[in-house]
Formats: structure tokens, sequence, C-alpha cells
């Protein structure tokens, strides 16, 4: 009986914080949170102080709190939708590049652990290792080409050891830890931004003005391109036309009669070409 008591109360307490936060923040960083220590999420909320909150908990208890709200926030039902597998949420009303910024400040460098799956292609790199000859059935098993220099083991080639998505073997852990590399970087992956009911992916956190600017540019010549191509005047294609149409115009004036003030100094050079000429040093 106690127990259900606290459990009940837990629950409710519960439900409570998600409907305080949700209500609190418009925005959300949907994270990854496989292999986050308790240390990092500490060191995130301390980031995050002043600016936003983590919201963790069983998934189908965050599901459960946020369908209590969907009466008045039902662009809260995008939200739900997101939340699979290990999953935590920051959120927060900042800027969500800034904020995104600084929760992948907490990664951390991991060793390689057997079992674990790769988040990224290892690649060992040519090196001299601090090891002797008598390692070196150890690396021809794993396909590592060697040779020995100055009584050390040197791998003389790069070799992909690990691709992403596979388990690590036990062997290749073993070899990462002799040279002591840490492949792995753990910390919270932002897989999905929410935004006041909007969702998309990170990458467009990455997009720059110049980067929209060069878009809308080359969209715009290729309209002119086209506009031209078919003569069919748009206002991307008009500078271009009636640049265009002056240079025509000026090769009638340069082959007539013809003068207006535009053409002045080219009917000049025309005439006379060597008093424009640049006196040879």
């Amino acid at each position: 009986m106690v127990l259900g008591r606290v459990r009940k109360e837990w629950k409710a307490e519960y439900f409570q914080k998600v409907e305080r936060i949700l209500t609190t923040y418009d925005k959300v960083l949907i994270c990854d949170a496989d292999n986050v220590t308790s240390k990092q999420f500490q060191q995130i909320r301390v980031g995050l102080r002043g600016q936003g909150e983590i919201l963790m908990g069983k998934n189908t208890m965050m599901k459960r709190a946020m369908r209590g709200l969907f009466d008045e926030r039902p662009e809260l039902e995008k939200l739900m939708n997101l939340i699979k597998l290990n999953v935590g949420l920051v959120c927060f009303n900042g800027d969500m590049k800034e904020v995104r910024d600084l929760v992948m400040t907490f990664k951390v460098p991991a060793a390689a652990r057997t079992g674990s799956v790769a988040p990224v292609d290892v690649v060992v790199p040519p090196q001299i290792c601090a090891l002797g000859p008598e390692k070196t059935s150890f690396f021809q098993a794993l396909s590592v080409p060697t040779k020995i220099t100055r009584g050390n083991i040197e791998i003389t080639a790069p070799v992909s050891l690990i691709s992403v998505g596979e388990r690590v073997g036990e062997s290749a852990a073993a070899l990462l830890n002799m040279l002591k590399i840490m492949p792995f970087t753990y910390g919270l992956d932002v897989i999905n931004c929410y935004d006041a009911g909007s969702v998309y992916s990170p990458e467009i956190l990455d997009i720059t003005e110049d980067d929209i600017k060069a878009r809308f540019m080359g969209a715009v010549s290729n309209v002119a391109s086209v506009s031209l191509a078919i003569g069919y005047p748009t206002a991307a294609s008009a500078p271009h036309s009636i640049a265009n149409a002056f240079k025509n115009i000026q090769a009638v004036a340069a082959a007539t009669d013809i003068t207006f003030k535009e053409v002045e100094k080219l009917k000049e050079y025309l005439a006379n070409p060597e008093a424009f000429a640049v006196g040879a040093p």
C-alpha cells in the first residue's frame, strides 16, 4: 500500500513537471541519450541553467503526460511522435543554434567497448607503436600491415578497422586500447528540432545567411537564363535584356552617323584610336 501510494505521488509530480516544462518552453531539442553518463547530464543541466531544462523519463510516461495537454496544446502531438528509443528533451526558449552548440560542447572522448555499436568509421592511421615485435602476430590477425622499425612495430598504411553501424569486436577493441586510441565521442546527439509546432532536421541550423543568399542568386540566374532563352521577359532577365539592347544600339551608332552622349567616347575611340594608345615605356 505504501509503495503504491508513493509511486502514485511520484507519477503525479512527474506529470506536473512535464506540464510545467512544456508550457514554459516552446523549443525542444530531441536528443539521442545513448551512452550519456549521469555526470554529463549534470554538466549539461548546469550549462543550461537560466536558459532551459532537460526532460527525461520513460517514453510511455512522457507521452501520457503530453496527451493530457493536447486540448490546450494540440501541436504537442508532433513532439510526442518523435519520442522513440532512448531520447532526452532539451527544452528552452532561446536561440535554437546557440543551445544546440552548447549541448554539443559536453561530448567526451570514449574508448571502443566490445559489443558497442560504432557511431563512426574507425580508421587506424600509420604510426610507430610503443609495442615490441612479439605483438606482430596480433596485428597480422587483424590484417594490419606492419614492419619493425628500431625495435618497435610500425603500422605502414591506414587501416579501416570498424565501419559505422558495426559492433566492435573483441580484437578491434583490444587493438585500439593498446594504441591508446579513443575513436568515439559520446554525448547528447540532436536528432530533431521542435519549434512551437514545427519540426525540422538539426542540419537546418547550420545553414547561414550566405548559404541562403547563394542559393537565391543561383535560382535568379537560372530564371534569367531560361527567360532569355525563350524570349519571355521577367524581372530577373530584364537587366540582361536592357544590357544586350544597349550593346546593339552601340553597334548601330558605331556603324552610322547616329550619336548620343553614351556613345560619344566610343565613336571618338573608333575615329582616332591613336589618341587613346598608352605610350610605350
